[in-house]
């Protein structure tokens, strides 16, 4: 199986609900459904084991007794207490710890990186400072023209052309520019505050 941890091209990382549905699935039986978790999210559980075990051969076969504990242990999986993920790499990572002191490297954990350790996502502190970050900057462009405001958002948020823009606000293409780039400077002055 780990000939294949990368997704096929085109194809988008899975949501919660899918990689949630997919795990009951396997805790059904169901082969084909354990085959796509694995396809989805092996490379991820390699990389985490490889930050631990710094070994690809030692790291490739705790992605395999890893998956090997989740098509036992699918059953015991409860959506909403923890993200799918998240408790794919809680296996993983106990697996690879189990790995080194196993080895009678457990003194070696203390060399690996926090990061390595952490759950997938921002930290309760970051995601405090993003929400802070968020609302001044949705203060500062309350504080623009309304029009002026939807040409910001569609441009840097929504990815619409300028000269998509300047037609829906029916104004000259050279004058859309000139509202977005004062636009900007005003939010920039608005963020320095």
């Amino acid at each position: 199986m780990l000939g294949k941890p990368d997704l096929p091209a085109g194809t988008a990382p899975m949501a919660t609900d899918d990689l949630e549905d997919l795990i009951a699935r396997t805790a059904l039986g169901d082969r084909a459904a354990f085959g796509t978790l694995y396809d989805r999210t092996a490379a991820k559980l390699l990389g985490v084991s490889l930050r631990i075990l710094s070994d690809r051969a030692s790291a490739e076969d705790v992605v395999q007794e890893t998956f090997i504990k989740v098509w036992h242990k699918a059953d015991t999986y409860v959506a909403g207490r923890a993200a799918p993920m998240t408790w794919l790499i809680t296996i993983a990572r106990n697996t690879a710890i189990d790995r080194l002191r196993a080895r009678g490297e457990a003194a070696t954990l203390d060399a690996v990186p926090e990061a390595a350790l952490r759950a997938p996502g921002p930290s309760p502190e970051a995601a405090s400072v993003a929400a802070s970050e968020a609302r001044r900057i949705v203060r500062c462009l309350d504080e623009l023209e309304a029009d002026r405001r939807a040409a910001v958002r569609g441009a840097y948020l929504m990815g619409e052309s300028y000269a998509d823009l300047a037609r829906r606000f029916d104004v000259p293409l050279n004058t859309m520019r000139s509202w977005l780039r004062r636009s900007l400077i005003a939010l920039r002055d608005c963020l320095a505050r």
